[in-house]
């Protein structure tokens, strides 16, 4: 079990990011390309979101285990926390009308995503799909690019399967692993994994 500093670490991070991936979607301009993908495969296959986010999640997380990259209690705790949040907020906001403070939203989403993903996996205790997929390539690839690999391959095959994109989901791919990685070194966190047994 991590001890209190961590996952205080842990739950702090869960929360910053189910604020920030609130206000992306509030924002409207285009979700994150983890979510495009599972969108795209909900709409090509017929099954509900959820279904397709756990299959897809159940996924990614089997293939990070296959580089060494092993879920945690913190694998579980990011995806009931954040969605937990995300909900909370999405029924307190609504997205505005006018593009300009769309934009806002995004622009103030951004780094709540780089803030919450930056301390949920400082706590080195399990990261989520996406982000163990990213961790699962670095190294070789550096997780600020691995990560963006990552976010924009399933935004590809998500654009390709039905889904929408739009600028919130290109600025994911191109900003949020690079602004991940500044924030964990400023920060001075170490966001890879302890290594683990399968």
């Amino acid at each position: 079990m991590p001890g209190p500093a961590r996952t205080s670490l842990l739950l702090a991070g869960c929360v910053v990011l189910g604020i920030g991936v609130a206000l992306l979607l509030t924002a409207d301009l285009g979700s994150d390309g983890y979510s495009t993908l599972v969108n795209g495969i909900a709409i090509r296959s017929g099954i509900s979101f959820w279904i397709a986010n756990l299959l897809v999640g159940v996924v990614f997380v089997a293939l990070a285990a296959a580089r060494r990259v092993y879920p945690g209690a913190g694998t579980v705790v990011q995806v009931a926390l954040v969605g937990g949040t995300v909900s909370v907020v999405l029924d307190l906001v609504s997205t505005p009308e006018q593009l300009p403070f769309r934009i806002t939203v995004l622009v103030v989403a951004f780094p709540l995503l780089a803030l919450g993903i930056a301390c949920y996996l400082g706590s080195r205790t399990g990261a989520g799909p996406a982000e163990a997929a990213g961790l699962a390539w670095d190294p070789p690839v550096p997780f600020r690019w691995s990560y963006s690999a990552v976010q924009g391959g399933g935004a590809l095959v998500g654009w390709l399967l039905g889904a929408t994109i739009g600028a919130g989901t290109i600025a994911v791919v191109l900003l949020l692993g690079p602004l991940v990685d500044l924030t964990a070194r400023l920060l001075h966190l170490d966001v890879h994994q302890e290594p683990g047994t399968p």
